[in-house]
């Protein structure tokens, strides 16, 4: 027999349930005027739990992508092949399922968060260009042209999950709008 000294909801279970709960929250009283203590009772944890899934109360809107965004930074460190970059991204974009940001974006007026969406989705999209223009340098593109060459990347991805939420998250696959922002994006 085996024991398991963990007591409460699953990890998993309680990340989703706190992101439910802040995503209703958003929509009955706005981002703004919700705290992480009324996010924690909705959900049925304690305040201090919140902090052990979420940084914040952005992070809970942006933590789908910024898990892939952190494998997008393991998959391109040390890489030199600038077709690389194409194919980390489809593999970013496999699979994404509509979450709280997909919501929060068609929401945003409702929930009160365009100023939130906009400073940080700049956030990820300067962190994504970060990421790829090292390879675009080690691939031999000057380094002016490689950082402007990544900003159009990083811009890309965040157009498309945009794009893809305000077009019906879950009815299309985020695949192929990442797909169509980035040969925009590619273009000479």
């Amino acid at each position: 027999m085996t024991t398991d000294s963990r007591v409460g909801r699953p990890r998993a279970s309680s990340r989703e349930t706190l992101a439910e709960a802040a995503c209703e929250l958003f929509l009955e009283q706005g981002f703004d005027a919700t705290t992480i203590a009324e996010i924690a009772r909705r959900a049925g944890v304690s305040r201090s739990s919140f902090f052990n899934y979420f940084a914040s109360k952005s992070a809970v809107l942006w933590s789908g992508l910024d898990e892939r965004i952190d494998r997008l930074e393991d998959e391109l460190a040390g890489e030199s092949d600038a077709a690389a970059v194409s194919a980390a991204f489809d593999r970013l974009a496999r699979g994404f399922a509509p979450d709280s940001l997909a919501l929060a974006i068609v929401n945003e007026a409702t929930m009160g968060v365009r100023a939130e969406l906009v400073r940080e989705a700049a956030l990820r999209s300067a962190r994504v260009a970060a990421v790829v223009a090292p390879v675009f340098e080690a691939a031999g593109v000057a380094r002016l042209e490689a950082d402007v060459r990544a900003a159009g990347w990083g811009g890309a991805l965040l157009a498309a999950v945009a794009a893809w939420a305000r077009d019906g998250a879950g009815r299309v696959e985020l695949e192929a709008f990442v797909r169509r922002a980035v040969q925009v994006a590619a273009r000479p």
